[in-house]
């Protein structure tokens, strides 16, 4: 049996070619479509302007030779008038004399008596340090036959007052606070302690330290050449802290 078509003749043979070359051309109008570009139009009006030069006319300047006016007037002053004032009051005339002296001149001393002279006496605050005064503060209760003894049993009093009024401040003690404390007094010429005055490591113990020493009592004052002397006095306070 034959075939019915002819082998040579096969349509979609080239059909790949022709979809290409189609493809193409509907690129090439797509692309021409999508590049032309239009512009609006509008009718354009087209005036015409026409200059004609202005005629100016030349005005000729004039010079007027007016004559210029009169000055006015001069203004005439009125006589100043004089008037007279009777001189009827009388002026006193101050006479200056001279004060300077001549070497005849005798100047009048007064003369001061002896017994009309006051002398006035004045205290002095005499400060002797308690190493070399004559005779140390006494302290109430203590009894000596020398000065030595009577500074033993002043230190000794000092050092028990110290002891028995001790305090350590709660906040110190809470923040560790400890260290030696130089506490300075006076015994003045009444026996009182006045003049107290610290140095430490903390404000706190320095203020302890002054409350210590601030109780201390009355004492007989020092004595230098028979009167009575301030006598200052150092004594070191130490706060420890013990686990």
């Amino acid at each position: 049996m034959k075939p019915k078509k002819n082998p040579n003749v096969e349509v979609g043979r080239n059909s790949g070619i022709y979809f290409a070359i189609g493809l193409n051309v509907m690129l090439l109008f797509a692309y021409l479509s999508m590049e032309h570009k239009t512009f609006e139009t509008s009718d354009v009006t087209l005036e015409e302007l026409q200059l004609v030069e202005e005629f100016e006319e030349d005005i000729p300047i004039t010079e007027l030779n007016a004559p210029p006016p009169p000055p006015p007037p001069p203004v005439l002053a009125e006589p100043e008038t004089i008037t007279v004032v009777e001189d009827a009051q009388d002026i006193e005339e101050t006479v200056l004399e001279s004060t300077e002296t001549s070497q005849e001149e005798k100047i009048d001393e007064p003369v001061v008596e002896v017994q009309d002279v006051q002398v006035e006496e004045v205290e002095e605050d005499v400060s002797v340090p308690f190493s070399v005064v004559e005779k140390v503060p006494i302290y109430p209760g203590c009894i000596g036959a020398t000065n030595k003894e009577l500074k033993d049993c002043f230190s000794k009093k000092i050092n028990d007052h110290i002891i028995k009024n001790f305090k350590y401040p709660q906040t110190a003690l809470d923040l560790g606070i400890y260290g030696r404390v130089i506490v300075l007094f006076i015994v003045d010429k009444n026996g009182n302690v006045t003049n107290i005055k610290s140095r430490g490591p903390d404000k706190m113990l320095e203020q302890e330290a002054e409350r210590i020493i601030g109780l201390l009592p009355t004492m007989k004052p020092g004595l230098q050449r028979g009167n009575p002397v301030s006598v200052p006095y150092s004594i070191p306070i130490n706060f420890k802290i013990q686990n």
